[in-house]
Protein backbone atom coordinates (compact mmCIF):
# COMPACT_ATOMS: atom_id res chain seq x y z
CA UNK A 1 0.00 0.00 0.00
CA UNK A 2 2.87 2.37 0.76
CA UNK A 3 4.23 1.96 -2.73
CA UNK A 4 0.82 2.45 -4.31
CA UNK A 5 0.23 5.65 -2.36
CA UNK A 6 3.72 6.81 -3.23
CA UNK A 7 2.98 6.22 -6.88
CA UNK A 8 -0.18 8.29 -6.67
CA UNK A 9 1.75 11.05 -4.96
CA UNK A 10 4.44 10.99 -7.64
CA UNK A 11 1.80 11.28 -10.37
CA UNK A 12 0.14 14.14 -8.52
CA UNK A 13 3.36 15.98 -7.82
CA UNK A 14 4.62 15.48 -11.35
CA UNK A 15 2.36 18.34 -12.44
CA UNK A 16 3.77 20.64 -9.75
CA UNK A 17 4.57 23.93 -11.58
CA UNK A 18 8.32 24.28 -12.05
CA UNK A 19 8.05 28.09 -11.87
CA UNK A 20 7.37 28.00 -8.12
CA UNK A 21 10.01 30.10 -6.34
CA UNK A 22 9.22 29.34 -2.70
CA UNK A 23 10.73 26.21 -1.17
CA UNK A 24 8.02 23.51 -0.94
CA UNK A 25 7.56 21.42 2.19
CA UNK A 26 7.83 18.18 0.22
CA UNK A 27 9.08 16.92 -3.10
CA UNK A 28 9.79 13.61 -4.73
CA UNK A 29 13.46 14.36 -5.50
CA UNK A 30 15.74 16.78 -3.65
CA UNK A 31 19.01 17.58 -5.43
CA UNK A 32 21.63 19.00 -3.08
CA UNK A 33 24.24 20.91 -5.07
CA UNK A 34 23.92 23.09 -8.18
CA UNK A 35 27.27 22.44 -9.82
CA UNK A 36 27.52 20.67 -13.19
CA UNK A 37 26.54 17.31 -11.65
CA UNK A 38 23.46 18.56 -9.79
CA UNK A 39 22.29 20.61 -12.75
CA UNK A 40 22.75 17.67 -15.12
CA UNK A 41 20.76 15.48 -12.73
CA UNK A 42 17.87 17.94 -12.98
CA UNK A 43 18.10 18.04 -16.78
CA UNK A 44 18.12 14.24 -16.94
CA UNK A 45 15.15 13.91 -14.59
CA UNK A 46 13.20 16.42 -16.66
CA UNK A 47 14.10 14.67 -19.91
CA UNK A 48 12.90 11.34 -18.54
CA UNK A 49 9.56 12.76 -17.42
CA UNK A 50 10.21 13.45 -13.74
CA UNK A 51 9.07 16.99 -13.02
CA UNK A 52 8.79 16.98 -9.22
CA UNK A 53 12.26 17.87 -8.05
CA UNK A 54 13.90 20.67 -6.09
CA UNK A 55 17.49 21.92 -6.48
CA UNK A 56 19.25 23.65 -3.59
CA UNK A 57 22.77 24.99 -3.20
CA UNK A 58 24.67 26.27 -0.18
CA UNK A 59 26.09 29.40 -1.83
CA UNK A 60 24.24 32.50 -2.97
CA UNK A 61 25.63 32.39 -6.49
CA UNK A 62 27.92 30.20 -8.54
CA UNK A 63 31.67 30.81 -8.71
CA UNK A 64 33.09 32.37 -11.89
CA UNK A 65 36.53 30.77 -11.57
CA UNK A 66 37.15 28.27 -14.33
CA UNK A 67 38.05 25.21 -12.19
CA UNK A 68 37.40 22.17 -14.40
CA UNK A 69 37.75 23.13 -18.05
CA UNK A 70 37.55 20.04 -20.27
CA UNK A 71 34.61 18.08 -21.66
CA UNK A 72 35.33 14.86 -23.51
CA UNK A 73 33.48 13.06 -26.30
CA UNK A 74 31.70 10.52 -24.09
CA UNK A 75 30.28 13.30 -21.93
CA UNK A 76 29.03 15.30 -24.91
CA UNK A 77 27.33 12.17 -26.22
CA UNK A 78 25.69 11.57 -22.83
CA UNK A 79 24.42 15.16 -22.79
CA UNK A 80 23.13 14.75 -26.33
CA UNK A 81 21.08 11.77 -25.13
CA UNK A 82 19.08 14.07 -22.83
CA UNK A 83 18.98 16.92 -25.36
CA UNK A 84 21.30 19.09 -23.28
CA UNK A 85 24.54 19.12 -25.25
CA UNK A 86 23.62 21.55 -28.02
CA UNK A 87 25.21 24.93 -27.58
CA UNK A 88 28.13 23.81 -25.41
CA UNK A 89 30.33 23.00 -28.40
CA UNK A 90 29.69 26.46 -29.84
CA UNK A 91 30.60 28.14 -26.54
CA UNK A 92 33.91 26.33 -26.08
CA UNK A 93 37.00 25.76 -28.18
CA UNK A 94 37.57 22.42 -29.88
CA UNK A 95 41.03 20.95 -29.47
CA UNK A 96 42.05 18.07 -31.70
CA UNK A 97 45.43 17.29 -30.22
CA UNK A 98 47.28 16.77 -26.94
CA UNK A 99 50.97 17.61 -27.07
CA UNK A 100 53.32 15.75 -24.71
CA UNK A 101 56.83 17.16 -24.61
CA UNK A 102 60.02 17.86 -22.74
CA UNK A 103 60.81 21.51 -22.07
CA UNK A 104 62.50 21.89 -25.44
CA UNK A 105 60.99 19.28 -27.79
CA UNK A 106 57.75 17.52 -28.59
CA UNK A 107 57.70 13.82 -27.72
CA UNK A 108 54.21 12.85 -28.87
CA UNK A 109 51.14 14.63 -30.19
CA UNK A 110 48.10 12.34 -30.14
CA UNK A 111 45.49 13.51 -32.64
CA UNK A 112 41.84 13.04 -31.74
CA UNK A 113 40.90 12.60 -35.40
CA UNK A 114 41.07 8.85 -34.81
CA UNK A 115 37.83 9.17 -32.81
CA UNK A 116 35.79 10.19 -35.87
CA UNK A 117 34.68 6.62 -36.53
CA UNK A 118 33.33 6.30 -32.98
CA UNK A 119 31.73 9.64 -32.17
CA UNK A 120 30.30 12.84 -33.60
CA UNK A 121 32.54 14.73 -31.13
CA UNK A 122 36.13 13.81 -32.11
CA UNK A 123 37.73 16.53 -30.03
CA UNK A 124 38.34 17.84 -26.53
CA UNK A 125 36.08 20.77 -25.70
CA UNK A 126 37.84 23.41 -23.64
CA UNK A 127 35.20 25.29 -21.71
CA UNK A 128 35.38 26.62 -18.12
CA UNK A 129 33.18 24.87 -15.58
CA UNK A 130 31.19 27.97 -14.74
CA UNK A 131 30.31 28.46 -18.41
CA UNK A 132 28.97 24.90 -18.43
CA UNK A 133 26.96 25.74 -15.32
CA UNK A 134 25.60 28.89 -16.94
CA UNK A 135 24.46 26.92 -19.99
CA UNK A 136 22.69 24.35 -17.82
CA UNK A 137 21.08 27.01 -15.59
CA UNK A 138 19.79 28.81 -18.68
CA UNK A 139 18.28 25.61 -20.05
CA UNK A 140 16.64 24.77 -16.72
CA UNK A 141 15.28 28.31 -16.46
CA UNK A 142 13.72 27.91 -19.90
CA UNK A 143 11.97 24.82 -18.51
CA UNK A 144 10.71 26.80 -15.50
CA UNK A 145 13.11 25.27 -12.99
CA UNK A 146 14.20 27.46 -10.07
CA UNK A 147 17.36 26.92 -7.98
CA UNK A 148 17.02 27.71 -4.28
CA UNK A 149 20.02 29.61 -2.81
CA UNK A 150 21.53 29.81 -0.26
CA UNK A 151 20.27 26.61 1.32
CA UNK A 152 22.84 24.77 3.41
CA UNK A 153 21.88 21.28 4.61
CA UNK A 154 22.37 20.85 8.35
CA UNK A 155 20.38 17.74 9.26
CA UNK A 156 18.71 14.50 8.17
CA UNK A 157 15.79 12.72 9.81
CA UNK A 158 13.62 9.82 8.68
CA UNK A 159 10.17 11.20 7.96
CA UNK A 160 7.33 10.31 10.32
CA UNK A 161 4.72 11.76 7.95
CA UNK A 162 5.59 10.22 4.59
CA UNK A 163 6.67 6.66 3.90
CA UNK A 164 10.03 6.09 2.21
CA UNK A 165 11.06 9.71 2.75
CA UNK A 166 13.69 11.82 4.51
CA UNK A 167 13.25 15.17 6.24
CA UNK A 168 16.15 17.41 5.22
CA UNK A 169 16.65 20.55 7.30
CA UNK A 170 18.52 23.72 6.32
CA UNK A 171 20.43 26.38 8.21
CA UNK A 172 17.58 28.89 7.83
CA UNK A 173 15.20 26.59 9.73
CA UNK A 174 13.29 25.32 6.69
CA UNK A 175 12.73 21.61 5.99
CA UNK A 176 11.97 19.63 2.85
CA UNK A 177 10.68 16.07 2.88
CA UNK A 178 11.88 14.01 -0.09
CA UNK A 179 11.63 10.41 -1.22
CA UNK A 180 14.97 10.68 -3.00
CA UNK A 181 17.87 12.83 -1.78
CA UNK A 182 20.63 13.19 -4.35
CA UNK A 183 24.02 14.26 -3.03
CA UNK A 184 25.74 16.34 -5.69
CA UNK A 185 27.36 18.54 -3.08
CA UNK A 186 31.05 17.91 -3.67
CA UNK A 187 33.92 16.13 -1.98
CA UNK A 188 32.91 17.32 1.49
CA UNK A 189 29.35 16.10 0.89
CA UNK A 190 26.99 16.75 3.79
CA UNK A 191 24.57 14.27 2.25
CA UNK A 192 27.18 11.51 2.26
CA UNK A 193 28.36 12.16 5.82
CA UNK A 194 24.79 12.56 7.13
CA UNK A 195 23.92 9.20 5.62
CA UNK A 196 26.95 7.63 7.33
CA UNK A 197 28.54 6.48 4.07
CA UNK A 198 32.31 5.93 4.19
CA UNK A 199 34.73 7.65 1.80
CA UNK A 200 38.25 6.31 1.23
CA UNK A 201 40.90 5.48 -1.35
CA UNK A 202 39.96 2.23 -3.14
CA UNK A 203 43.59 1.07 -2.95
CA UNK A 204 44.01 1.94 0.71
CA UNK A 205 46.47 4.74 0.01
CA UNK A 206 46.64 7.47 2.64
CA UNK A 207 48.81 10.12 1.00
CA UNK A 208 50.45 10.49 -2.39
CA UNK A 209 54.22 11.00 -2.28
CA UNK A 210 55.12 11.41 -5.95
CA UNK A 211 56.16 14.54 -7.87
CA UNK A 212 52.55 15.58 -8.40
CA UNK A 213 51.25 15.10 -4.85
CA UNK A 214 50.64 18.83 -4.59
CA UNK A 215 49.75 21.09 -7.51
CA UNK A 216 48.68 24.58 -8.39
CA UNK A 217 46.15 25.74 -10.97
CA UNK A 218 45.97 29.26 -12.38
CA UNK A 219 44.41 31.27 -15.18
CA UNK A 220 46.96 33.72 -16.57
CA UNK A 221 47.70 35.90 -19.58
CA UNK A 222 51.13 36.46 -21.11
CA UNK A 223 52.96 39.50 -22.43
CA UNK A 224 54.63 39.38 -25.80
CA UNK A 225 51.84 38.29 -28.13
CA UNK A 226 52.33 34.55 -27.68
CA UNK A 227 50.18 32.58 -30.13
CA UNK A 228 48.58 29.36 -28.90
CA UNK A 229 47.02 26.65 -31.00
CA UNK A 230 43.85 24.97 -29.79
CA UNK A 231 44.70 22.00 -27.63
CA UNK A 232 46.54 21.01 -24.49
CA UNK A 233 50.28 20.91 -23.92
CA UNK A 234 51.87 18.79 -21.20
CA UNK A 235 55.55 19.16 -20.26
CA UNK A 236 57.39 16.41 -18.39
CA UNK A 237 60.44 17.41 -16.33
CA UNK A 238 62.57 15.66 -13.65
CA UNK A 239 60.64 17.14 -10.72
CA UNK A 240 57.23 18.06 -12.06
CA UNK A 241 54.59 18.00 -14.78
CA UNK A 242 53.35 21.22 -16.37
CA UNK A 243 50.18 21.66 -18.43
CA UNK A 244 48.88 24.62 -20.42
CA UNK A 245 45.62 25.05 -22.34
CA UNK A 246 44.31 28.29 -23.90
CA UNK A 247 40.73 29.51 -23.65
CA UNK A 248 39.00 31.45 -26.44
CA UNK A 249 39.17 35.20 -25.86
CA UNK A 250 35.37 35.27 -25.89
CA UNK A 251 35.63 33.93 -22.31
CA UNK A 252 37.73 36.85 -21.07
CA UNK A 253 34.79 38.82 -19.72
CA UNK A 254 33.32 35.72 -18.08
CA UNK A 255 36.59 34.83 -16.35
CA UNK A 256 37.56 38.37 -15.30
CA UNK A 257 37.36 39.09 -11.58
CA UNK A 258 36.95 42.32 -9.63
CA UNK A 259 36.53 44.49 -12.69
CA UNK A 260 39.64 43.23 -14.50
CA UNK A 261 40.03 44.21 -18.13
CA UNK A 262 41.63 41.35 -20.03
CA UNK A 263 42.79 41.70 -23.62
CA UNK A 264 45.12 38.70 -24.19
CA UNK A 265 44.37 34.99 -24.32
CA UNK A 266 43.73 33.41 -20.91
CA UNK A 267 45.58 30.15 -20.41
CA UNK A 268 44.87 27.52 -17.79
CA UNK A 269 48.18 26.54 -16.18
CA UNK A 270 48.70 23.52 -13.96
CA UNK A 271 51.96 22.45 -12.35
CA UNK A 272 53.24 20.09 -9.69
CA UNK A 273 55.14 21.61 -6.77
CA UNK A 274 57.88 19.32 -5.37
CA UNK A 275 57.08 18.12 -1.85
CA UNK A 276 60.60 19.03 -0.77
CA UNK A 277 59.72 22.70 -1.25
CA UNK A 278 56.88 22.62 1.24
CA UNK A 279 53.23 23.47 0.58
CA UNK A 280 52.54 26.18 -2.03
CA UNK A 281 50.60 29.32 -1.04
CA UNK A 282 46.81 29.04 -1.06
CA UNK A 283 46.57 31.64 -3.85
CA UNK A 284 49.89 31.57 -5.73
CA UNK A 285 51.17 34.96 -6.87
CA UNK A 286 52.34 36.00 -10.34
CA UNK A 287 55.97 35.70 -9.19
CA UNK A 288 55.40 32.20 -7.78
CA UNK A 289 53.77 31.09 -11.04
CA UNK A 290 56.49 32.62 -13.21
CA UNK A 291 59.12 30.77 -11.21
CA UNK A 292 57.34 27.46 -11.83
CA UNK A 293 57.03 28.18 -15.54
CA UNK A 294 60.73 29.03 -15.79
CA UNK A 295 61.66 25.76 -14.07
CA UNK A 296 59.08 23.32 -15.39
CA UNK A 297 57.23 24.87 -18.35
CA UNK A 298 58.12 24.83 -22.04
CA UNK A 299 61.09 27.06 -22.77
CA UNK A 300 59.01 29.16 -25.19
CA UNK A 301 57.03 30.45 -22.17
CA UNK A 302 60.10 31.17 -20.04
CA UNK A 303 61.07 34.69 -18.96
CA UNK A 304 64.71 33.60 -18.64
CA UNK A 305 66.70 35.03 -21.59
CA UNK A 306 69.35 32.33 -21.19
CA UNK A 307 66.85 29.67 -22.35
CA UNK A 308 64.40 31.75 -24.40
CA UNK A 309 65.66 34.24 -26.97
CA UNK A 310 62.31 36.05 -26.82
CA UNK A 311 61.47 36.03 -23.09
CA UNK A 312 57.80 35.74 -22.15
CA UNK A 313 56.32 36.97 -18.88
CA UNK A 314 52.98 36.54 -17.17
CA UNK A 315 50.94 39.67 -17.70
CA UNK A 316 47.84 39.15 -15.55
CA UNK A 317 47.04 36.65 -12.83
CA UNK A 318 43.30 36.08 -13.21
CA UNK A 319 42.85 33.30 -10.66
CA UNK A 320 44.99 30.76 -8.82
CA UNK A 321 44.64 28.01 -6.25
CA UNK A 322 46.43 24.97 -4.81
CA UNK A 323 45.33 21.42 -4.10
CA UNK A 324 46.64 17.99 -3.18
CA UNK A 325 46.08 15.05 -5.50
CA UNK A 326 44.34 12.18 -3.78
CA UNK A 327 41.61 9.69 -4.54
CA UNK A 328 38.58 8.46 -2.63
CA UNK A 329 35.32 6.70 -3.37
CA UNK A 330 32.11 6.26 -1.38
CA UNK A 331 31.40 2.83 0.06
CA UNK A 332 28.10 2.87 -1.83
CA UNK A 333 26.36 5.28 -4.20
CA UNK A 334 22.88 4.20 -3.02
CA UNK A 335 21.46 3.55 0.41
CA UNK A 336 18.30 4.20 2.40
CA UNK A 337 18.35 6.59 5.35
CA UNK A 338 16.67 4.57 8.07
CA UNK A 339 16.46 5.31 11.80
CA UNK A 340 13.13 3.58 12.41
CA UNK A 341 13.57 -0.17 12.21
CA UNK A 342 9.87 -0.67 11.57
CA UNK A 343 9.81 1.04 8.17
CA UNK A 344 12.10 1.76 5.25
CA UNK A 345 13.68 5.18 4.85
CA UNK A 346 14.15 7.45 1.87
CA UNK A 347 16.62 6.80 -0.92
CA UNK A 348 20.05 8.45 -0.76
CA UNK A 349 22.04 8.63 -4.01
CA UNK A 350 25.50 10.09 -4.62
CA UNK A 351 26.93 11.49 -7.85
CA UNK A 352 30.00 13.46 -8.87
CA UNK A 353 32.58 14.46 -6.28
CA UNK A 354 30.24 13.42 -3.48
CA UNK A 355 30.68 9.86 -4.76
CA UNK A 356 34.29 9.89 -5.99
CA UNK A 357 37.31 12.16 -6.24
CA UNK A 358 40.65 11.78 -7.97
CA UNK A 359 43.41 13.87 -9.47
CA UNK A 360 42.63 16.15 -12.45
CA UNK A 361 44.96 14.09 -14.66
CA UNK A 362 43.30 13.63 -18.03
CA UNK A 363 40.49 16.05 -17.17
CA UNK A 364 38.15 13.26 -16.03
CA UNK A 365 36.44 14.67 -12.91
CA UNK A 366 33.62 16.87 -14.21
CA UNK A 367 33.11 14.44 -17.08
CA UNK A 368 32.54 11.42 -14.87
CA UNK A 369 30.17 13.40 -12.64
CA UNK A 370 28.07 14.61 -15.56
CA UNK A 371 27.78 11.09 -16.94
CA UNK A 372 26.78 9.83 -13.47
CA UNK A 373 23.98 12.38 -13.46
CA UNK A 374 22.71 11.56 -16.95
CA UNK A 375 22.33 7.88 -16.04
CA UNK A 376 20.86 8.67 -12.62
CA UNK A 377 17.92 10.54 -14.15
CA UNK A 378 17.09 7.48 -16.22
CA UNK A 379 17.37 5.19 -13.19
CA UNK A 380 15.06 7.33 -11.05
CA UNK A 381 12.54 7.52 -13.89
CA UNK A 382 12.55 3.72 -14.14
CA UNK A 383 12.05 3.53 -10.38
CA UNK A 384 8.97 5.73 -10.77
CA UNK A 385 7.60 3.39 -13.42
CA UNK A 386 8.07 0.43 -11.10
CA UNK A 387 6.20 2.34 -8.38
CA UNK A 388 3.35 2.76 -10.84
CA UNK A 389 3.27 -0.99 -11.31
CA UNK A 390 3.24 -1.45 -7.50
CA UNK A 391 6.48 -3.41 -7.64
CA UNK A 392 7.71 -4.57 -4.20
CA UNK A 393 10.38 -2.25 -2.83
CA UNK A 394 13.28 -4.78 -2.86
CA UNK A 395 12.62 -5.50 -6.54
CA UNK A 396 12.23 -1.81 -7.42
CA UNK A 397 15.45 -0.94 -5.63
CA UNK A 398 17.38 -3.29 -7.91
CA UNK A 399 17.26 -0.50 -10.51
CA UNK A 400 18.98 1.94 -8.17
CA UNK A 401 21.46 -0.67 -6.96
CA UNK A 402 22.37 -1.53 -10.53
CA UNK A 403 22.92 2.17 -11.26
CA UNK A 404 25.07 2.53 -8.14
CA UNK A 405 27.14 -0.58 -8.89
CA UNK A 406 27.70 0.41 -12.52
CA UNK A 407 28.74 3.96 -11.70
CA UNK A 408 31.00 2.83 -8.86
CA UNK A 409 32.68 0.41 -11.25
CA UNK A 410 33.24 3.26 -13.70
CA UNK A 411 34.64 5.46 -10.92
CA UNK A 412 37.12 2.79 -9.88
CA UNK A 413 38.27 2.52 -13.51
CA UNK A 414 38.73 6.28 -13.79
CA UNK A 415 40.62 6.46 -10.49
CA UNK A 416 42.93 3.76 -11.83
CA UNK A 417 43.35 5.70 -15.09
CA UNK A 418 44.21 8.97 -13.33
CA UNK A 419 46.66 7.23 -11.01
CA UNK A 420 48.30 5.67 -14.04
CA UNK A 421 48.57 9.04 -15.77
CA UNK A 422 50.05 10.60 -12.63
CA UNK A 423 52.54 7.76 -12.36
CA UNK A 424 53.61 8.30 -15.96
CA UNK A 425 53.71 12.11 -15.69
CA UNK A 426 55.46 12.09 -12.31
CA UNK A 427 58.06 9.43 -13.12
CA UNK A 428 61.46 10.22 -11.62
CA UNK A 429 64.75 10.80 -13.42
CA UNK A 430 66.64 10.18 -10.17
CA UNK A 431 65.93 6.46 -9.63
CA UNK A 432 67.09 3.32 -11.42
CA UNK A 433 64.68 1.19 -13.41
CA UNK A 434 63.65 -1.83 -11.29
CA UNK A 435 66.05 -0.49 -8.65
CA UNK A 436 69.23 -1.64 -10.39
CA UNK A 437 69.22 -0.90 -14.15
CA UNK A 438 71.14 2.41 -14.54
CA UNK A 439 68.35 4.06 -16.56
CA UNK A 440 65.57 6.12 -14.96
CA UNK A 441 61.88 5.29 -15.50
CA UNK A 442 61.33 8.83 -16.80
CA UNK A 443 64.04 8.38 -19.44
CA UNK A 444 62.40 5.16 -20.65
CA UNK A 445 59.03 6.97 -20.76
CA UNK A 446 60.50 9.75 -22.89
CA UNK A 447 62.14 7.29 -25.28
CA UNK A 448 58.92 5.32 -25.70
CA UNK A 449 56.84 8.46 -26.31
CA UNK A 450 59.38 9.80 -28.80
CA UNK A 451 59.66 6.49 -30.66
CA UNK A 452 56.01 5.43 -30.67
CA UNK A 453 54.04 8.59 -29.95
CA UNK A 454 53.70 9.48 -33.62
CA UNK A 455 52.27 6.11 -34.67
CA UNK A 456 48.55 5.84 -35.39
CA UNK A 457 48.18 2.93 -32.98
CA UNK A 458 49.59 4.77 -29.97
CA UNK A 459 47.87 8.05 -30.84
CA UNK A 460 44.55 6.28 -31.20
CA UNK A 461 45.00 4.45 -27.91
CA UNK A 462 45.81 7.63 -26.00
CA UNK A 463 42.88 9.48 -27.57
CA UNK A 464 40.50 6.62 -26.73
CA UNK A 465 41.62 6.51 -23.12
CA UNK A 466 41.02 10.19 -22.39
CA UNK A 467 37.80 10.44 -24.43
CA UNK A 468 35.86 8.25 -22.01
CA UNK A 469 34.16 6.44 -24.90
CA UNK A 470 35.22 3.09 -23.49
CA UNK A 471 33.85 3.81 -20.00
CA UNK A 472 30.67 5.82 -20.42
Amino acid sequence: MALISACCECERLAIWPMSVTSLPESTTVLIVGAGPTGLTTALSLYHHGCRDFVIVDAVLEGNNTSRAHVIHAATLEALDSIESGSGLAERGIKGNHISLRSRTAELACPSLDSLKKYTSHPYVLFIPQHIVEQAFVEKLASLGVHIFRPKRVVGFRQSDRIDLATDVSFDDGSTVTAKYVIGADGARSVVRTSAGIGFRDPDGEIEAKHNLAQMILADVTFKGGVRFRAGMTGVMTPQSFFVCAPFPESFNMDLARNGQEITNTICRIGCGVPISEGPPPSAPSKEFMQNLINRFGPTYLSSDPTVNKTPVEIDQMVWSTRFRTHSAIADTFFSRFQTNEEKEGGAILLVGDAAHIHSPAGGQGMNLGIRDAVFLGEAVAEHFRLYTAATPLPSADVVLRNFADARKSRAVEVIGLTKGILKMEGASYDTYLFGWIPISPATVRDWVLWALGKTRLVQGRLAWQVSGLGRR
